[in-house]
């Protein structure tokens, strides 16, 4: 396949058959763990909340979102999915606090389940922009300097960096002077640990999924000009 063009015209007009189902993917993993997040689990030797056993894909979807369309579409994509999670944490929030139906008895159940505390949101919610963004910028970078090859290393890389920031985030956001320091740098260490332990093992998925669809959609974006500003708003 031949490098495509990188100029505004080609970005903004070209359409795509695989990029709303994959957003879409993205949006419905992220929304899901952070309701499967209310459950505290152990699995072998780790101990952390059940969103992270689907959460670690979102990171895969956002590789392949940035190596096949580039950050800026990349870019939209986690703003989509920040918004959703901020429209779903605040409806169950109100829902919560609104008054029960005399005859339904499951309020208490709900707001143990749904009723996230309002410092659980904004910690899942920093941490979720800070590490899918620096996640999508590592990998465009590398992507550049490499030539588009080494493509394991650089998802890898760039996991890495995404998964620490978003679990150290969170962690210390939503956790500290609220948990023992040393069983917060335990919590943290499992989830990272496990976050890119799942990347690694998707890997190959990962890859094949990614040539699959640079072969489908006949793009192979590199972002050689991209303003790496994820507040910038543009086509």
């Amino acid at each position: 396949m031949n490098r495509p063009q990188t100029n505004a015209h080609h970005y903004a007009a070209k359409s795509f058959q695989h990029l709303d189902t994959i957003t879409a993917l993205f949006v419905a993993v992220l929304l899901i763990s952070n309701v499967a997040s209310t459950k505290i689990l152990i699995a072998g030797p780790f101990t952390f909340d059940g969103g992270t056993l689907l959460f670690p894909i979102s990171y895969i979807f956002g590789d392949i979102l940035t190596e096949v369309y580039g950050y800026r579409r990349s870019r939209k994509v986690i703003w989509l999915g920040f918004f959703s999670a901020i429209l779903m944490s605040f409806t169950f929030i109100l829902v919560g606090a609104l008054p029960p139906a005399p005859e339904w008895k499951f309020q208490s159940a709900y707001d143990q389940i749904l009723g996230f505390a309002p410092r659980i949101v904004i910690a899942s919610l920093i941490a979720y922009f800070a590490g899918e963004f620096s996640n999508s910028f590592v990998l465009a970078k590398l992507k550049v300097l490499t030539h588009g090859k080494y493509f394991w290393i650089r998802t890898m890389s760039s996991t890495l960096i995404g998964q620490l920031i978003d679990t150290a985030i969170f962690s210390a956001i939503a956790f500290a002077n609220v948990i023992p320091t040393s069983l917060l740098i335990t919590l943290i260490v499992s989830n990272y640990v496990f976050k890119c332990g799942v990347e690694l093992v998707f890997t190959p998925v990962t890859y094949a999924l990614t040539r699959w669809l640079k072969q489908q959609e006949q793009e192979d974006y590199f972002d050689a000009d991209t303003n790496f500003n994820p507040f910038r708003i543009e086509n």
